[in-house]
């Protein structure tokens, strides 16, 4: 099965730039609910993924907590714990469903690296369970 079946595309999916302010990156972050959200840079090719707990780590530890300097702080100075690295848009669905098992979205990209969308670990479940309660109703 293609990967494009379960794509949500970029226009659909929050994500920050590179060059976002700390407090821009966690105001964007917060107003889309999730706890993690993708990282491109102005050419759209995929950077990474940030964290609530990145930002948290970073106001600990460089700013004593106070909002008000992380105005000036970009985006790319937070350090970053975690790695989801983003699969190719001619990948399988193996190579997506063991990426998904161990992060709650996989950002895809093209051949150029440029972000174009994610799959989210739910829509891979919501199919597999599908496609279980289809093969049990056949039993």
């Amino acid at each position: 099965m293609n990967i494009l079946f379960f794509l949500k595309p970029k226009a659909e999916v929050s994500y920050l730039y590179e060059d976002f302010s700390m407090r821009q990156g966690l105001e964007k972050l917060e107003r889309s609910g999730y706890t993690a959200i993708p990282v491109i840079n102005r050419h759209g090719e995929y950077i990474g993924i940030i964290t609530e707990g990145d930002f948290l780590w970073a106001l600990k530890n460089k700013f004593a907590l106070d909002l008000k300097q992380t105005e000036e702080v970009p985006l790319t100075s937070v350090k970053r714990r975690m790695c989801c690295e983003p699969i190719s848009i001619d990948s399988n669905m193996e190579d997506l469903v063991t990426k998904a098992m161990n992060q709650n979205f996989v950002p895809v990209i093209d051949d150029k690296g440029i972000f174009i969308g994610i799959v989210t670990r739910k829509d891979i479940i919501e199919f597999c369970y599908k496609a279980y309660a289809k093969t049990e109703q056949n039993v």
